[in-house]
């Protein structure tokens, strides 16, 4: 039995192996009671750097390990995580609402199948042996490991964003430090745990959590460290743009997965149904809190009636009145999502399907919000623009395939897309069009594997997890010539 599951009061950071209290401590509030669920230790700028030359001190045997011994680790790590699926799954559910279908069905497993898909590409990294232009001399490229990695992650999915800061990093024979999301620390410390518990040697994988206020000192001091080599962020465009600056102030390369505002375009021959599933599933899995949600609907004109009656039976068929309305993470998310749909319907928007509560209180049901289609939207309206992280979604009608690929590219973002088509040809045309780090035909904007790259383009950031391209941003070329 791992710490964390002996007690249930304190997430305490890691640092070269051991368990570390902290000297503060902040309230970790679950979205499910609105009450204090456990507290967490809370780093200061002194324990992060103590973080990073603990893993500056590992980094030299890691980065010597043999391929097969670091990728034995890896699976030994995911068969612990599965082992341990029901209680992380609960410690998501606690930490930030979400539903047994999204954690258990979902968040976690994907998280197993991306460190088991990871670490088995270790084996498969090297270099190459290209020709050279001078007579008598030959040449060899490496790919070797960086260094320390510092991943700074969110809480939506948090079990799959540990794991892709982590992993990718450790696979390459890096070292790594995770500064985990506030709203979900004991997630990230079950990663950790994870990870030690297979073997993963100390100082390899250092954990910090932080409170808000103190986050931006605290992750500015580990940036500036001379021994970290490379930062990845997964987050909002907004936070984004501010570790990237200071990333480039201080010449690191970085990672960027950031947000999207995402859209599906249905044309005049889609399949209804599958469209409106399609949809539906991807603005309101998870609540809605998945960088890769549903925000924006595009319908063509001649199916557009078709769509909504289809719409209509859809939300009857899925809709049980006996369940509660889904779980947001905390009451500023549902202030704020609110906001934007009161501003939208004062601007002309009106709710197409489900129902729109304006109460803003400090009870239970307060933190929950039933599923929301808006229609008669404009392109000028935040609801438009803004990411709401929410089961929220808003249409728009358009005469041609040609105007919805406008309207899709528009407004700065760029990390998924779905386009619903009976003709794949039409499809894989428009596919190339469309501004976007993964176009989906036919199914829903969340769709994530381990087989296939992630992140984005424009303002949804750039770089990618998973997959070999996954692996190789956190490598360093390097080109060794020799004469014969």
């Amino acid at each position: 039995m791992s710490p964390v599951s002996e007690s249930t009061q304190h997430v305490p950071l890691i640092i070269h192996g051991q368990d570390e209290p902290s000297q503060s401590a902040f309230e970790v509030i679950s979205p499910y009671t609105n009450k204090a669920c456990w507290t967490a230790a809370s780093a200061t700028p002194a324990e992060a750097i103590r973080a990073v030359d603990s893993a500056d001190r590992a980094f030299p045997a890691w980065s010597n390990t043999k391929p097969s011994v670091r990728r034995d680790i890896l699976l030994k790590a995911a068969d612990i995580l599965e082992s341990r699926l029901e209680e992380n799954a609960e410690f998501m559910r606690v930490e930030m609402g979400s539903d047994v279908a999204s954690s258990t069905g979902f968040v976690v497993p994907l998280s197993i199948k991306i460190l088991r898909d990871i670490a088995s590409r270790i084996t498969s990294i090297c270099g190459h042996v290209p020709v050279v232009e001078t007579e008598g001399q030959s040449a060899i490229v490496y790919r070797e490991p960086m260094g320390v990695v510092l991943g700074i992650a969110p809480w939506n999915a948090p079990y799959v964003f540990a794991i892709r800061a982590a992993a990718c990093a450790l696979a390459g024979g890096n070292t790594t430090i995770i500064k985990s999301s506030e709203q979900t620390p004991r997630c990230y410390y079950a990663v950790a745990r994870a990870f030690l518990d297979a073997g993963l040697p100390a100082g390899c994988f250092n954990l910090i959590s932080t409170r808000i206020e103190d986050a931006p000192a605290v992750v500015n001091a580990m940036i500036e460290h001379p021994a970290v080599r490379k930062v990845n962020f997964t987050g909002s465009t907004a936070v984004g743009r501010k570790v990237a600056a200071f990333c480039g102030k201080n010449l690191k390369p970085c990672l960027m997965e950031l947000g999207g505002k995402n859209t599906a375009i249905v044309c005049e021959d889609a399949n209804l149904k599958t469209a409106a599933l399609g949809i539906l599933m991807g603005a309101f899995i998870n609540s809605g809190q998945i960088c890769m949600s549903t925000d924006r609907i595009i319908l063509h004109s001649a199916i557009a009636k078709n769509l909504n009656d289809t719409f209509k039976k859809t939300f009857e068929e899925f809709s049980d009145p006996s369940l509660p309305a889904p779980t947001l993470v905390s009451m500023a998310s549902k202030k704020r999502v609110s906001d934007l749909i009161s501003d939208a319907l004062s601007a002309g928007a009106e709710v197409a399907h489900g129902a729109f509560n304006n109460d803003i209180t400090s009870d239970l049901a307060s933190v929950r919000m039933a599923p929301v289609i808006l229609g008669n939207v404009k392109e000028n309206m935040r609801v438009w623009n803004e990411e709401s992280f929410a089961s929220l979604a808003a249409y728009m009608v358009v005469d041609n395939d040609d105007e919805a690929i406008q309207i899709a590219n528009s407004g700065g973002y760029g990390l998924s897309a779905a386009i619903f088509t009976e003709d794949l040809r039409k499809g894989l045309a428009m596919a190339k069009k469309i501004q976007s780090g993964a176009v989906h035909i036919n199914s829903m904007t969340v769709h994530d594997e381990a087989a296939l790259p992630h992140g984005g383009v424009k303002n949804s950031g750039w770089g990618r997890f998973n997959t070999d391209e996954g692996l190789k941003e956190f490598l360093v070329t390097k080109s060794v010539t020799w004469m014969d």
